[in-house]
């Protein structure tokens, strides 16, 4: 069994508080004590007393920024994520259910996207699943795909398989259910390297829905069964595990171990953002020929990439592409952070945590937003007139 790393750690803080000074919640609601006092002071409380968790410990989004600034290693986030789980008594209801069982959702969807996509969007409905389910009514909800990425990719198997050099392939919810053009363009700029892309047998949910909404138990499970099908597709040979989405990415690779305690040595040291396994590529003169593309970019960092440490591999690719003219976003979180805010009581909070972003965004005027987080991307489109991609559709352009 693994340790329990979080607990390790709070000993380590210096109380510093720069991890408060770095986190956007603490800076967008007051009633939010900030992740110093919320993760180890607050932990030295609990052990002492469970009677001494603070409820406010929900307003914490786990976007990681408080990891990132610590200069002790505290991991700040898997301590307040942990005592929410322990302490706080949390009883799920249908609102969290809807949220986070992704794949149960995405399944049904899918079969009649249409339908589901237009009532979506009603003000009506919108008043509705507000009123019923604390769902924000001001929100633009997420559209689904009429099929999904798996499905497509049936029909590439043997295609796939012809090719000498493969590589696995993490799809995540979001490419299945609503966004398979994304895997498919992953694919198509893989293809053009001479490389095949082969998909797990089967994969469930990250877990980082059901982790934010209350379900960790359900996350153990889901990360024991990806593991396992990552363990199946990768031991006895050498290829690497690539996601497209920067959560997806660091849920497998580092919250599986750290806070879901599931074991995943074996593997971990395979999982790899697309964009880093690209700039091993383009450095070893694997670079597929591309046509200029006349655009001004702005890149937006999602939390999670830089707590991975990959911001640098998706810049790189940026401007290893030919006519793009690239200017990097403040670091700042957007706000939504996963399913947080969906949630009425949280809207308000997420719009003024992204509010900087969006004005930059604003100021600067850019033909297109870019961006590793697909949650990242719906914020941005929300909240600014600016269409948001991921830095393979770039890619997958430039090669057409």
């Amino acid at each position: 069994m693994l340790l329990d790393h979080a607990n390790q750690t709070f000993d380590q803080c210096i109380k510093c508080t720069v991890c408060t000074a770095y986190c956007p919640v603490a800076k967008a609601n007051p009633a939010y004590p900030g992740p110093k006092q919320a993760g180890p002071d607050g932990e030295r409380l609990r052990i002492k007393s469970p009677a001494l968790y603070d409820e406010a410990l929900k307003f914490c989004t786990n976007c990681k920024r408080c990891e990132v600034a610590c200069p002790s290693g505290v991991r700040i986030g898997d301590i307040i994520a942990k005592a929410k789980h322990r302490y706080g008594d949390i009883k799920p209801g249908v609102r969290e259910f809807v949220l986070s069982h992704t794949d149960l959702m995405g399944s049904m969807s899918t079969l009649m996207a249409p339908v589901v996509n237009f009532s979506t969007g009603l003000k009506p409905v919108k008043a509705v699943l507000d009123k019923a389910l604390g769902v924000s009514s001001h929100r633009t909800l997420p559209k689904y795909s009429q099929g999904t990425f798996r499905g497509w990719y049936k029909k590439q198997k043997a295609v796939q398989a012809s090719y000498t050099r493969q590589v696995a392939y993490f799809h995540g919810c979001y490419v299945n259910y609503n966004h398979p053009q994304l895997g498919k363009e992953l694919v198509q700029v893989l293809n053009a390297m001479n490389i095949g892309v082969q998909l797990l047998d089967r994969e469930k949910c990250c877990g980082v829905p059901l982790i934010a909404n209350g379900f960790m138990e359900k996350a153990k499970a889901h990360a024991a069964f990806n593991i396992r099908q990552m363990e199946n597709a990768l031991m006895g040979n050498e290829i690497p595990l690539l996601t497209t989405s920067s959560t997806c990415g660091f849920t497998l690779r580092d919250e599986y171990p750290h806070l879901l305690e599931q074991d995943n040595h074996r593997v971990r040291g395979r999982i790899s953002l697309i964009t880093r396994f690209l700039w091993q590529e383009f450095q070893k003169g694997n670079l597929p020929h591309m046509q200029p593309l006349d655009l001004h970019i702005a890149y937006h960092t999602p939390c999670h990439l830089e707590k991975m440490g990959g911001v640098i591999y998706t810049l790189e690719i940026l401007r290893a592409i030919p006519g793009v003219r690239l200017t990097v976003l403040d670091s700042q979180c957007c706000g939504i952070a996963g399913t947080y805010g969906f949630k009425s009581e949280n809207y308000a909070t997420s719009q003024s945590i992204g509010q900087g972003l969006f004005e930059q965004i604003g100021r600067l005027k850019p033909d297109l937003v870019v961006t590793d987080c697909e949650t990242c991307k719906w914020q941005i489109e929300m909240s600014t007139p600016y269409r948001c991609e991921h830095p393979i559709h770039l890619l997958a352009q430039a090669l057409a």
